[in-house]
């Protein structure tokens, strides 16, 4: 009796296991809360015009173990990312497509308080362009976005698109 308690408690622990490590999520696990101050619902402002352009939707996902940004522009436009840590690499990452015929692959980590991303945006075309990207949270409560592409003919970073994010 004492033999079949027992093999029927250790069936009972090897079950809750995998149940357990599939619903802990990733709060508590250092890095995955680096990216947390762009979580939100936002009014996206071009920051050298001072125009609204859009609005986004960054939401955590997969308790915590994922962003998922939903973008919609004024002009009809949508784009959506997830944004990941990595805890083996240690590094974020962005994978992003868009209707607009583009995809970003980025990668990296915070900054001197900043999340910055660099790796390359695809035109669907065929053209690949270095590119990066830097999320600065404001005093506000706003954030700044800043992405840049690489220009291989002049060899200069050029500003891609410069935003700030409001919260609604």
């Amino acid at each position: 009796m004492k033999r079949i308690r027992f093999i029927f408690m250790l069936y009972c622990l090897f079950l809750s296991v995998p149940a357990w490590s599939q619903n802990t999520g990733c709060s508590d696990i250092p890095g995955f809360a680096d990216f947390n101050f762009w979580v939100g619902e936002w009014d996206v402002f071009d920051n050298n015009t001072g125009n609204k352009v859009g609005e986004n939707s960054i939401q955590p996902m997969e308790s915590g173990c994922l962003l998922l940004e939903s973008w919609a522009s004024i002009d009809g436009g949508t784009g959506t990312s997830m944004n990941y840590f990595n805890p083996v690499t240690g590094e974020w990452r962005q994978l992003w497509v868009s209707a607009g015929r583009y995809a970003i692959d980025i990668v990296g980590g915070l900054r001197n308080g900043s999340m910055f991303l660099e790796g390359s945006i695809y035109n669907f075309g065929g053209a690949v362009w270095n590119f990066r990207g830097t999320w600065t949270p404001n005093v506000d409560g706003s954030v700044r976005q800043f992405f840049e592409q690489f220009n291989h003919d002049s060899e200069v970073w050029e500003p891609w698109f410069d935003g700030r994010y409001v919260r609604k």
